[in-house]
This record gives structure tokens, sequence and C-alpha cells, in this order.
């Protein structure tokens, strides 16, 4: 009889060590709420800086592919931007970019800038020739940018510059405009 109560107390001993009171539960979820509230600016500063380099990169690969098109096809080809999606634009904000054959205006390739990032830039194309090089409508060696930003303080530079310097050479740099876009 005694082992009996032994054993029946061991096991009630056994199920309450079992599972979470409420006030462990309570505790757990504050603290995880808590790390959640810190990590929120830094996961939106993360996307954010995502979005500015995809846009950046998109841009970057727009400008090899109007290089490239203009050595393979031996004509100029230009990437410029667009408010339509259909025709080149002046200098200014767009809204899409596309790659487009000087001869006929042929639109060899499409792209839209997506919100909230915002790209302009003082030059309306960018036109590459047969050699390889952008050229000024001089026929000057080109060197321009074009800006993709976004309205925002995180991340801290919030501003891409997407740059073709001495005829084809391109790169983008990084800059802090204090959550402004140019």
């Amino acid at each position: 009889m005694r082992f009996e109560i032994l054993k029946a107390g061991l096991r009630s001993a056994g199920r309450a060590e079992r599972g979470f009171t409420l006030v462990e539960l309570m505790v757990t979820v504050v603290v995880l709420a808590v790390l959640i509230a810190i990590g929120m600016p830094a996961m939106n500063g993360l996307i954010n800086s995502n979005r500015l380099t995809t846009q950046s990169n998109e841009l970057v690969g727009a400008i090899q592919m109007a290089r490239s098109e203009a050595i393979k096809r031996n004509a100029p080809v230009s990437m410029c931007g667009s408010l339509d999606g259909l025709t080149c634009a002046a200098a200014g904000n767009w809204t899409h970019w596309l790659v487009v054959l000087d001869s006929d205006d042929s639109v060899l390739q499409a792209g839209e800038i997506r919100p909230p990032a915002e790209v302009n830039s003082a030059t309306p194309r960018i036109t590459f020739h047969s050699d390889g090089l952008a050229r000024t409508a001089a026929g000057l060696l080109f060197a321009g940018d074009v800006a993709v930003c976004l309205p925002v303080t995180r991340p801290e530079q919030n501003l891409r510059r997407v740059a073709v310097v001495s005829g084809s050479r391109t790169s983008i740099t990084s800059a802090n405009n204090g959550g402004e876009c140019p």
C-alpha cells in the first residue's frame, strides 16, 4: 500500500513538470514582443536597401544591354527614361526605362520603376555606338548618372547613383541624401 502511494505521488509530480504555466507563457510572449519591436526598424532598413540595390542593378543591366546590342547590331542603341513605357521622355523623373534601337526607336527591352523608388536623370538618354562607347550628340565620350532614390531615412544611404563615365564604365555609388530625393 505504501508503495502505491509513493508511486501515485511520483506520477502527480511528473505531471506538474510538463508544459508551461500561464505566467511563463506570458513572460515568453512579452519577451518576443520586445524583440520584434526592436528588430522591425532594422528590418525595414534592410528591405529598403534591397529595393535600392535591385532597382540600381536593373538599370545597370539595361545600360549593359544597350551597349552589347549596339556592338552586336553595329548601330546606335540607347537606354532612356520613359513616362509611359512606350517612348523615351525628356530628362526628369522616370516611371519606366527603355532600351531602344536609335534608327527607328523600336523597343528592345522595357522595365518599370517600382514605387516607392524614384529615378531621375538630367540626361534623357544614354546612347551607345557600334564601338561600345556612349557618346554625346557632339561626339564626345558620355559622362553622366541616373539617381535611384527612396524618400526614407532608413537606410541612411537612401540614394544610389548609377554612373557611366569614360563612355562605357558603369558604377554604382551610395549616398546619404537625408531622406530626400533629388
